[in-house]
């Protein structure tokens, strides 16, 4: 009689422990897609020679952000994605992470996922990581996510899914060595969708998708090249092709949403990790710059936010937004408070009510050595770049989907004020022209950099080498 009535005790608290809290039924699923260096001229709604008709539906129907920020390159911005905090205040300010360091983002920084599943939801990262891999306590399931799939680095080919002769692909902590030939935003997106068909419990989803498209090299299935027949440069050809096979990733991504119900209670956030790189076809007119360069063109993401609980849509926010804000604002929105002195700031009202940003400045990027001395801030209508801004000018031409001018040339250093609310294209140096406007800036930037942390860009490690670990890059050598 003892062991029946504990079995009906046990069997009672397990029925309890099942069910989700009463409150997870009203917390939003949020889909956060990230692009990898699309430019702010490679979609729909800024060129409509682009194809890409589920992003232009999805921003139309929400609100397209005209001034949402993020730095020039992928590991920095990714840092501030996932910590929200100033690279330059992590230690991840210099650029992207190189396959042999020994590094990662600081463990002492909690990241989003973490903080999502205290209120109940369901996390899961599926693509590009490029935050860290030479110790377990890097990686996505160690950093709050129940799911991972996807690689650890940064310019992984599509089909063979090596990089510098390395295999990088991953299953949670599993080697995944039966995908050699297929593309990987199809099995991409098939994981995706079978993650939100086995929505375990109900629980409200997180799904980070850091897409890997449209980073080089460029490789597509030639059904999305084809689209672009009229475009003469193979290049640009194959670059548009991809940002189209990403167009229809995420249109099966929604449709999958929908189908198990749960999309009327979804907010999608759209946004690139920096601007595109003309070397590799990218296209940031009219900004000047892209990648790699702290111009408009390389820090400027082509960005929206959509879903029912906006309560006003179909405009265009010119509010200022930066890329350690999505942190506290995800959070806000699952109803959650971000700690305080993050330096980030909830959005939220901004994005679901048009209500104005309460953000007024932020740090582009400070680095006092690498690869040489640099920092940029806006502050209003006002932007300040000192020391080394990227390369040469990079006015990226409209093109119609033909070619694009690359930038080329040695970086380039110098002082270079600019009002952005009347030169968004960055022509006009106002340095010499408005003394005292310099001199503010220039203390508010050495404000700024009395808080840099150093740099954690240790030299390359032989022991990361894939060759002693059979062939793949593995975590377990830092």
């Amino acid at each position: 009689m003892l062991r029946v009535l504990l079995f009906l005790v046990a069997g009672a608290l397990l029925m309890f422990s099942a069910q989700p809290e009463k409150d997870n039924a009203t917390k939003p699923n949020i889909v956060f897609v990230v692009a990898d260096d699309l430019g702010w001229n490679d979609v729909g709604w800024h060129n409509p020679d682009v194809k890409t008709p589920v992003l232009d539906q999805l921003a139309h129907d929400g609100v397209i952000l005209n001034q949402t920020y993020v730095n020039y390159v992928c590991t920095p911005s990714r840092t501030a994605f996932m910590t929200g905090y100033f690279p330059y205040h992590v230690g991840m300010q210099h650029g992207a992470m190189l396959p042999e360091q020994p590094a990662g983002v600081p463990s002492k920084f909690t990241f989003l996922p973490e903080k999502l599943k205290e209120l109940g939801y369901s996390t899961h990262v599926v693509g590009k990581w490029h935050l860290g891999f030479c110790n377990w306590n890097y990686t996505p399931t160690y950093r709050g996510f129940d799911s991972f799939y996807g690689f650890y680095n940064g310019q992984d080919d599509y089909y063979k899914h090596t990089v510098l002769g390395g295999l990088d692909l991953r299953d949670d902590k599993e080697v995944v060595k039966t995908k050699d030939g297929e593309y990987s935003t199809y099995f991409f997106t098939d994981r995706i969708v079978d993650i939100i068909e086995k929505n375990p419990l109900g629980l409200p989803l997180f799904l980070y998708l850091p897409f890997q498209n449209v980073h080089e090299p460029l490789q597509v299935p030639k059904r999305f090249e084809d689209m672009y027949s009229n475009v003469q440069n193979e290049n640009r050809r194959i670059f548009l092709g991809m940002v189209s096979a990403m167009d229809e990733a995420i249109g099966n991504v929604t449709m999958a949403m929908k189908k198990a119900g749960l999309w009327d209670n979804t907010l999608l956030i759209f946004t690139a990790d920096n601007g595109g790189w003309p070397l590799f076809s990218g296209n940031n007119f009219p900004l000047r710059g892209g990648k790699i360069t702290l111009w408009e063109g390389g820090t400027r993401a082509s960005a929206f936010v959509h879903g029912k609980m906006l309560q006003k849509t179909g405009y265009t926010s010119d509010e200022m937004i930066h890329a350690v804000d999505w942190f506290p604002t995800i959070l806000a929105a699952a109803g959650g408070t971000a700690d305080p002195g993050m330096d980030g700031v909830s959005q939220l009202d901004t994005l679901v009510s048009g209500q104005p940003s309460p953000r007024t400045e932020f740090v582009y990027n400070i680095d006092d050595d690498f690869p040489t001395k640099q920092g940029a801030i806006r502050v209003g209508d006002y932007k300040l770049i000192e020391g080394y801004a990227g390369k040469p000018d990079g006015w990226i031409r409209p093109d119609n989907l033909t070619d694009s001018q690359p930038d080329s040339g040695d970086p380039i250093t110098g002082t270079w004020l600019f009002n952005l609310k009347d030169d968004p294209t960055e022509h006009h140096n106002l340095a010499d022209t408005m003394p005292d406007k310099l001199k503010e800036m220039q203390g508010k930037l050495e404000d700024y950099r009395m808080t840099i942390v150093p740099a954690i860009w240790p030299k390359n490690d032989p022991k990361g080498n894939p060759k002693h670990w059979d062939g793949a890059w593995s975590p377990g050598w830092c």
